[in-house]
């Protein structure tokens, strides 16, 4: 029986501590006993990007920020719709992460943190998002477990009447905040209402093959 293997651990500023771990070809990111992403499930992860863009529709020069590289498969389900002409700024806080997708898991990442269009940020996601003003046509933002900061408890502002009212302002007219979560939250699906959101909450399966546990994605345009 293959043993899983602790490639690396990574603390997250101000949060938990990361383990990463290869089981045969298979590598995972796991929090105490929380498996936060593995590349067994990504489907929810690829249909943040995905829906988004399509919500969006033919924007010129597209721009788009994503919070959180984790195994990139946001990332690199976005650069697969963009045109030539698209841009990802991808911001993640945590710089093992990226050692991570340039090492052990360079053949998942697949060269996408080099692709032209994309630049990449090490930095907590909400100052970028709060000093931007109409700058983004989406914002994709998986940077925790969901509304309930499971990782890091600073994660907690994004999702806060204020945080919510600085993702709006980032947001270019007709732009998409669009949000992972590990599961449904209706006192944030209120939230988002509140602040005066038109929200679509869409629950996604786990696995590309639509089995698995589902996800919920809020995708949110400005009223």
């Amino acid at each position: 029986m293959i043993q899983r293997e602790l490639l690396g651990t990574a603390q997250v500023p101000g949060g938990e501590l990361l383990e990463l771990y290869r089981h045969d070809r298979d590598f995972m990111i796991v929090l105490g006993h929380n498996e936060l992403m593995s590349t067994r499930k990504w489907g929810s992860e690829e249909a943040l990007a995905v829906q988004a863009i399509e919500r969006i529709g033919a924007v010129r020069q597209p721009h788009l920020l994503i919070g959180g590289y984790g195994m990139g498969f946001t990332l690199r389900a976005a650069l697969k719709l963009l045109p030539a002409d698209g841009r990802v700024t991808v911001v993640e806080l945590v710089p093992e992460i990226i050692e991570w997708a340039r090492g052990p898991m360079a053949e998942v990442a697949a060269g996408c943190l080099d692709d032209p269009r994309v630049n990449l940020v090490q930095a907590d996601v909400a100052p970028i998002i709060a000093g931007s003003e109409g700058e983004y046509d989406a914002i994709l933002l998986d940077v925790d477990n969901g509304p309930d900061g499971l990782v890091r408890a600073d994660n907690d502002v994004i999702y806060t009447s204020s945080g919510l009212r600085a993702a709006k302002a980032a947001l270019a007219p007709g732009g998409v905040l669009a949000i992972w979560s590990a599961g449904p939250d209706p006192a944030f699906t209120r939230r988002l209402q509140k602040a005066r959101f038109d929200v679509d909450e869409v629950k996604v399966a786990a696995r590309s093959n639509g089995k698995g546990a589902k996800h919920v994605i809020w995708f949110a345009r400005a009223a």
